[in-house]
């Protein structure tokens, strides 16, 4: 069940944030894909089949190479699909920059949000992945956000998705969890 914020009272770019699918992608993100103007995956994607799962109003998605994003670990004649996954996007939104990245390369680990406002602190907004848990820290600007897994390895019980409305003046993140 989404969450809602009564101060967004204005419509915005609807930006579906997911990682962490591994080859398949639960159909209930898909469902809030399609609601969304555009898709961003955080890697970990596992197959081009994926990602023409998802069906933004736009039809405008978005992704990055994540730590299994490999030729080893995609299926066969993908080599061209996942040579064009960049490692890093940077996506202008009303109001703010999104960077996304996976995250694994960002060390240590007790220090991966500070380390990111780090390193893109031109950011509004910074979505990884990797860890597969859902985490929405917006405490201080840049945001870090982590959808989770959208998939079905490693989703802690329950696959998530994060839709981060954007408006030239307000931004707000809804929660999607989905529990069996």
């Amino acid at each position: 069940m989404p969450l809602t914020s009564p101060e967004l009272d204005q419509p915005g770019l609807r930006i579906a944030l997911l990682s962490d699918t591994h080859n398949a992608v639960d159909r209930r993100v898909a469902e809030v894909v399609e609601s969304c103007d555009l898709a961003v995956h955080a890697g970990d994607i596992g197959s081009p089949r994926v990602l023409a799962q998802l069906l933004p109003k736009s039809g405008r998605v978005f992704a990055v190479r994540g730590n299994n994003d490999t030729p080893e670990q995609w299926p066969l004649g993908t080599e061209n699909c996942l040579r064009i996954l960049p490692d890093y996007l940077s996506i202008d939104a009303p109001g703010g920059v999104v960077v996304v990245v996976h995250g694994h390369r960002v060390r240590p680990a007790s220090r991966r949000h500070q380390a990111l406002r780090e390193r893109y602190p031109e950011a509004r907004a910074i979505v990884y992945g990797h860890t597969h848990r859902l985490m929405v820290d917006d405490a201080k600007e840049p945001w870090v956000l982590n959808p989770g897994a959208a998939g079905f390895t490693r989703n802690q019980g329950s696959p998530s998705c994060l839709v981060l409305i954007a408006t030239p003046t307000v931004w707000h993140v809804d929660i999607h969890v989905f529990r069996d």
